[in-house]
């Protein structure tokens, strides 16, 4: 039961716990900020006069102890630009940092009905977000179906909770059987995360030193396909510089990927209650060859002197990490995805991501496929380095051919050469030339969806036939 008054509004539960909300309004925008009974935050904007759809934004992962307010767009440039044009945003803090799926589910929605009790309900809702929130909207999309028309998830995590740690759980096996043997890295269980990210660092800057350490950091680098372009101002390095491209993948690891390989995985162990990787009956021979590095690896164990062939029988000859069966169930839950969509869904990446690969849009497309709604899915790319880094531009041309295929029924144009100038025509949002580009990536490397999970007959953790064609 919702109690109101002019500017307060509480929720009366079981637990007598109150949703507090304050209510301002800026020019002819009006805000709603509040908390939700488990604690998380929530910020609404609505502007005047609204269209009537609704963005439920979905933020980002945010490391365990960073400030986390709740936020509703991505940018302040693309907020302002989509409440200068009647949409309306919203978006929640989620109830704790980390691989907090579980909590943000629930709190997106919390904050739909929010919406719905303060301002009224929403002629459309779209989900959309970024990073983790991209897999939380394609969550979102999954879960609710009935609450959304459409979804913009951007540099998601498409490939679903269990595939991206089983590929992360890859690169550090690399890591740790070729240049960290013997040393106390601790690659799953961790203890310290914060000692054991030191140690992974310092191991880290002394392969780099040599060349027999570059050509094997590079071999873990390849088994999470991770690309050579590390600054978005510098252009692409050639296919064959393999030296610079080494370089950027070394600069991916130390500056983004290790935090979360070597610390950030304890906090989803402590969720978890467990590990909730493996790497039983995988043949990192056949991963390696199927890697889009594979030719930079080659190339630079040969500079090196050393014998791929050997390296590659160690990691096969290696003693192998088996998962806690009810922690690799809790990450199913939070999230592997089932391919059953049954509206407009329109996807975002850049090409030189090395925290959430390209090939992460590869799984989610097989999944969608196999469940025969290829239909609703299309994707687009844009050719830059890192993480999220479209432009304000990039983003709202993304999202406007997305709401063209709900207003008209049918896919508009999304060759690259009309998305860039869409976008190019957007004028001060572009903070960089427009970069969208025909791109096919190359299949993720170790998938893990609901059509793997039926091949395990239960036993996902330490089955062969669950890695189906590894």
């Amino acid at each position: 039961m919702w109690r109101m008054t002019k500017h307060t509004f509480s929720i009366c539960a079981l637990t007598l716990l109150l949703l507090s909300v304050t209510r301002s309004a800026v020019a002819a925008v009006t805000t709603y900020t509040g908390t939700l009974p488990d604690g998380a935050t929530f910020l609404i904007q609505v502007p005047s006069p609204w269209n009537g759809t609704l963005l439920l934004y979905s933020h980002g992962y945010v490391i365990p102890g960073s400030p986390n307010p709740a936020r509703d767009v991505g940018d302040p440039a693309t907020g302002a630009f989509l409440l200068s044009n009647g949409f309306a945003l919203a978006g929640s803090s989620y109830a704790h940092t980390g691989w907090a799926i579980q909590e943000a589910l629930p709190d997106q929605i919390a904050v739909l009905d929010a919406f719905a009790a303060l301002v009224g309900p929403p002629r459309r809702t779209i989900a959309w977000g970024h990073s983790l929130g991209g897999i939380i909207t394609a969550g979102l999309i999954q879960r609710f179906p009935d609450r959304f028309k459409a979804a913009l998830p951007m540099c998601g995590v498409l490939s679903g909770g269990v595939g991206t740690w089983n590929q992360g759980l890859d690169a550090e096996f690399a890591f740790k059987t070729l240049l960290a043997f013997g040393t106390s890295l601790q690659v799953v269980n961790i203890t310290d995360p914060i000692t054991n990210l030191g140690l992974a660092e310092s191991i880290l800057a002394s392969a780099q030193a040599t060349p027999q350490g570059k050509a094997r950091f590079a071999l873990s680098a390849a088994l999470a396909d991770t690309p050579g372009w590390f600054n978005p101002a510098s252009p692409e390095p050639a296919a064959r510089d393999f030296a610079s491209r080494e370089v950027n993948q070394f600069l991916w690891a130390s500056e983004v990927d290790f935090p979360f390989l070597f610390a950030f995985r304890a906090e989803l162990e402590f969720r978890a209650g467990g590990n909730a990787s493996w790497n039983t009956g995988v043949d990192y021979r056949k991963q390696f060859e199927r890697s889009v590095d594979r030719d930079e690896v080659r190339a630079l164990y040969k500079q090196a002197g050393l014998s791929l062939d050997a390296d590659l029988d160690t990691l096969n000859d290696a003693a192998r990490i088996t998962a806690n069966p009810d922690s690799v169930e809790y990450l199913e839950h939070n999230i592997i995805f089932n391919g059953r969509i049954s509206f407009p869904v329109l996807t975002l990446h850049t090409t030189g991501d090395g925290l959430v690969s390209n090939q992460n849009e590869s799984a989610y497309k097989d999944v969608v496929d196999e469940a025969g709604n290829q239909r609703w899915l299309r994707r687009t790319f844009v050719h830059r380095a890192g993480h999220c880094t479209f432009t304000p531009a990039e983003t709202v041309i993304a999202l406007q051919n997305l709401i063209e295929r709900l207003d008209n029924g049918r896919w508009p144009d999304l060759d690259p050469s009309t998305l860039n100038a869409e976008a190019a025509a957007l004028g001060p949002l572009n903070v960089a030339e427009p970069s969208f580009l025909r791109f096919e990536p190359a299949p993720f490397l170790r998938p893990f969806d609901t059509f793997d999970e039926r091949h395990c007959d239960g036993e996902h953790h330490d089955s062969v036939a669950c890695n189906v064609e590894f």
